[in-house]
């Protein structure tokens, strides 16, 4: 619950005793069924932020 509620890796860990958060991370990350979902939107919207900032390939300077 702790890792679908976006609490770090690494304190999650520290809780649970693990000295490893690689550990951590094989052993729970499987009771994680929405962390695709996630990991898609947070992607998008990475993408969309750059297409903001940066304009795109389009707005490239000459002979640069």
């Amino acid at each position: 619950m702790l890792l679908d509620a976006c609490e770090s890796i690494k304190a999650l860990s520290e809780y649970l005793g693990h000295h490893d958060p690689g550990f951590t991370l094989r052993t729970y990350t499987h009771l994680m069924p929405s962390s695709g979902t996630r990991t898609r939107a947070a992607v998008d919207r990475m993408f969309a932020d750059a297409e903001l900032e940066d304009g795109g390939p389009e707005t490239a300077q000459d002979g640069a």
